[in-house]
């Protein structure tokens, strides 16, 4: 076999073992990054160790500049609802710059759709590239030990009177009940979150 061949071999190898099916950077059953010090909508800073007591954590990419996120707003809502008195922490996070995302637009929306979830805002995007987020609606739920359960869409259509399958809440509830989700990986489906390019040092 060529030096060559094997530098290829190696390289797919890589990326298999660090990859989901559907993600670039993440698998099932991988360590959850940390998120620390976050600003929220709140005015307080928040990190994925405070949620020490929660059973499960979803964490949902989103922002306001995206039709499909809005359109997201109330399922998320429904969501936390639907899992509050289950010990489950929702929290969302904003990693885009443009105007309509910065942090006062985010309480302004926040406010007027009457989110009961922590938003919150990482101007790095380094939680963003940590997770491989790559849309927006996009979502991780975390188990007890803050292991990546589920990742990918919330459910199965973007329009909400035509969903058949719910995914996030399905792997919530089999984690809850101390079983392992069925569905691990969907295809998020929503607008690309706008990452800025890193240059490249000479």
């Amino acid at each position: 076999m060529s030096r060559v061949l094997k530098i290829v071999l190696l390289l797919a190898l890589a990326t298999t073992v660090h990859a989901g099916e559907y993600n670039p950077v993440l698998s099932i059953g991988d360590p959850a990054p940390a998120w620390k010090d976050l600003p929220g909508i709140d005015g307080k800073t928040h990190s994925l160790a405070d949620l020490k007591q929660s059973k499960a954590v979803v964490l949902v990419f989103t922002c306001n500049s995206c039709p499909y996120a809005i359109d997201y707003e109330a399922r998320i809502i429904a969501l936390t609802k639907q899992f509050d008195s289950r010990d489950v922490a929702v929290v969302a996070v904003n990693v885009n710059k443009v105007p309509e995302d910065s942090m006062d637009e985010m309480q302004a929306r926040a406010k007027s759709q009457g989110f009961n979830f922590a938003y919150l805002d990482d101007e790095s995007q380094q939680i963003a590239h940590d997770y491989g987020a790559t849309y927006t609606p996009e979502f991780f739920v975390l188990d007890s030990q803050r292991k990546i359960a589920y990742m990918g869409a919330l459910d199965d259509s973007p329009a909400a009177d035509k969903v058949q399958q719910q995914y996030v809440a399905a792997a919530l509830t089999a984690l809850l009940d101390g079983d392992q989700p069925q569905v691990t990986e969907t295809v998020a489906i929503g607008c690309r979150i706008r990452l800025e390019r890193k240059r490249r040092g000479r």
